[in-house]
């Protein structure tokens, strides 16, 4: 385990402004102290266990709540027990150092590095050192003990019939779950650090065989461009994997917190980025159509699911344009709407002091507040934020003659549209309130105008040299098995390995 721990975390591409080159290790024990005291300045976990082995100072380096503790004293004692039975032929450092490092066989996870770099990396990553006076490199033990989270199945993105795991926090933990669902030796594990002051790993994780070499030169080639000093979640890195100057409301970045999903993604030659720290994953490129697929949608039949993703389609729709359109109708052309409805309309808006444009962006200000609020309080808070608010806006505000009751309906069924693609409600409500400002101000003109400029920026948006409303726009036959319907099983494992033929290349 702790080979592939130095395979990912020593062989990495930093792209920190850092004062320190590799400096080879000192025999001096002394000055190997000094290195690390003045790298934590004091830090009150770091931990420096002097002990003394036959004729020779040494110590145990550690980072306190990085370690099992249990695990670090189980090495000392064999250390201690090797001391008592020691050879006495054997007098010099180097030679003591070999006969720990080959006789401790009871805890084979064991490297050595020659570099103080190498050696600050891994017992940050929760790792103990031995350092003996005398010799030039350090003994590493992997003792990482650091309390995690239980893999459960992700919050945001539930699953009837899927897999019930979910990212955690531990980058090493993810890999192994992606390496666990493709055990191929084409997938390909790379690791950076990212972030001068967090030094946080990132690693990409790809197919060799299905994904374009100048497209992972160019990942690294952005990554390495992320200047920020801290990295704390995936969401820090992904505007650096977007094209630059991109102004588009909608993101080519895809996200996700499912194994299952993130490989079913890889293995169609997509690129993942996992961040440590973070349970999200990245996915690039990511395709506009995927916004309305699930995991569900291949444990289902084609039918079903092909007519799951229309209805996603036509809540997008929803969501984006009903608010305005009512607007737009009721204020400038009102004879476009039946009669009945028509008069239901004005009687109800004619006693409310506000207009109508005026009146459902209040209603939508107030959603907002209660959704942010109930998202933010703890459970059983934000259930009784949401009751309440919903009496009142609902109720009293009616009552009251402040708000319309059509409006309260037209809210309700625009907030409920956007609960069925969770992922998009960023660019959604912020369009909900363009098209409402665009309807009420210049009716159905307004917009249509807003609709093309939004049409043409989603058509023209590319990433990685990949056309984000691709295969729709431009039209490719070969992905439209798997775009806004779903082909059978037997058309879909017909697959192209290249990324240009996306999606359904793997499904």
């Amino acid at each position: 385990m702790l080979k592939d721990i130095q395979k990912f975390f020593f062989r990495t591409e930093t792209n920190r402004e850092s004062t320190r080159s590799k400096i080879k290790v000192e025999e001096s024990l002394e000055k190997t102290l000094e290195f690390f005291q003045k790298e934590f300045d004091g830090g009150a976990d770091l931990i420096i266990r002097k002990i003394k082995i036959f004729n020779s100072d040494a110590a145990i380096i550690s980072v306190d709540g990085m370690i099992n503790k249990d695990i670090t004293n189980d090495i000392i004692k064999t250390i201690v027990n090797f001391n008592l039975n020691f050879k006495p032929q054997i007098s010099n450092p180097k030679e003591l150092y070999g006969e720990i490092r080959d006789k401790i066989s009871a805890f084979p996870d064991q490297s050595e590095v020659f570099y103080y770099e190498d050696a600050l990396n891994m017992i940050l990553i929760g790792c103990a050192i031995l350092v003996i006076d005398g010799q030039d490199s350090i003994l590493v033990f992997g003792v990482q003990g650091f309390e995690v989270r239980s893999i459960s199945e992700p919050t945001s993105e539930k699953s009837q019939r899927g897999s019930r795991e979910g990212f955690v926090e531990v980058l090493r933990f993810n890999m192994a779950l992606i390496r666990r669902r493709i055990a191929n030796p084409k997938l390909k594990f790379e690791t950076m650090q990212l972030g001068s002051t967090t030094r946080t790993y990132v690693s990409i994780c790809y197919m060799n065989d299905r994904v374009e070499p100048e497209i992972i030169e160019e990942i690294k080639k952005r990554l390495k461009k992320c200047d920020i000093k801290s990295i704390m979640t995936s969401g820090c890195i992904s505007p650096y994997l977007e094209e630059e100057g991109d102004l588009s409301l909608f993101s080519s970045v895809g996200l996700s917190e499912r194994p299952d999903t993130v490989c079913g993604k890889i293995v169609e030659g997509r690129v993942a980025i996992l961040v440590d720290s973070s349970p999200t994953a990245l996915i690039v490129p990511y395709l506009f159509i995927e916004y309305f697929h699930n995991i569900d949608d291949y444990a289902m039949k084609p039918y079903f699911a092909s007519l799951n993703r229309i209805f996603k389609i036509i809540a997008f729709f929803i969501s984006i344009l009903l608010p305005g359109f009512y607007v737009g109708f009721a204020t400038f052309n009102p004879e476009l709407i039946p009669s009945e409805l028509l008069n239901k309309i004005s009687l109800a808006t004619g006693s409310t002091p506000f207009s109508l444009m005026l009146e459902t962006l209040i209603i939508h200000f107030l959603y907002e507040i209660l959704r942010e609020s109930g998202l933010r309080l703890p459970q059983n808070l934000g259930h009784a934020v949401s009751i309440v608010g919903g009496l009142v806006v609902g109720d009293a505000a009616v009552n009251a003659g402040l708000i319309g009751a059509p409006t309260i309906m037209i809210v309700a069924l625009t907030a409920i549209s956007t609960f069925v693609i969770p992922n998009l409600y960023e660019p959604i409500a912020l369009l909900r309130l363009l098209f409402i400002i665009a309807g009420g101000t210049l009716g159905i003109w307004g917009i249509m105008i807003l609709f093309t400029v939004v049409l043409v920026n989603l058509c023209s948006k590319s990433n990685f040299g990949i056309p984000f409303t691709s295969p729709i726009s431009p039209f490719g036959l070969f992905g439209m098995r798997d775009s806004i319907i779903r082909t059978s099983w037997k058309t879909l494992s017909k697959n192209k390995n290249k990324i240009q033929n996306m999606p359904g290349s793997v499904y």
